[in-house]
């Protein structure tokens, strides 16, 4: 359901593409040319091509939406964190130990140790 969902949105995504780079440019963005619109209105009428925009990008909107949706159901209340954690608790008793120990420690107060690492 999910991959079907998935398909129709990237065509939707393709085809709101396709059809926004078709228009005709009205607002002069970019100090661009196109047109000025009614005389006696800002807005000009609505065509075919600006009805199609809508109605993909409210389908486009749709998909977006059921695809979260399936997305929450699908992760039913795990997260990352917890399935990250959990293989790392199963192999911890195999993972060899470091070869250096506690070396990588910085040292305590009472230790006379150096605080440059030895050459040996």
């Amino acid at each position: 359901m999910e991959n079907v969902v998935l398909i129709i949105h990237l065509l939707l995504a393709l085809g709101l593409i396709a059809v926004v780079l078709l228009q005709r440019s009205e607002g002069g963005g970019l100090g661009m040319g196109g047109g000025g619109g009614g005389a006696m209105s800002g807005r000009a009428a609505a065509t075919a091509m600006s009805k199609l925009t809508w109605i993909l990008a409210v389908a486009f909107i749709g998909t977006s939406i059921t695809l979260t949706i399936l997305a929450a159901q699908k992760s039913a209340g795990s997260s990352v964190a917890d399935r990250l954690s959990a293989p790392a608790a199963e192999g911890a008793a195999d993972a060899p130990e470091a070869p250096l120990g506690s070396d990588l420690l910085p040292p305590v107060q009472r230790d006379n140790a150096p605080l440059v690492p030895s050459a040996d």
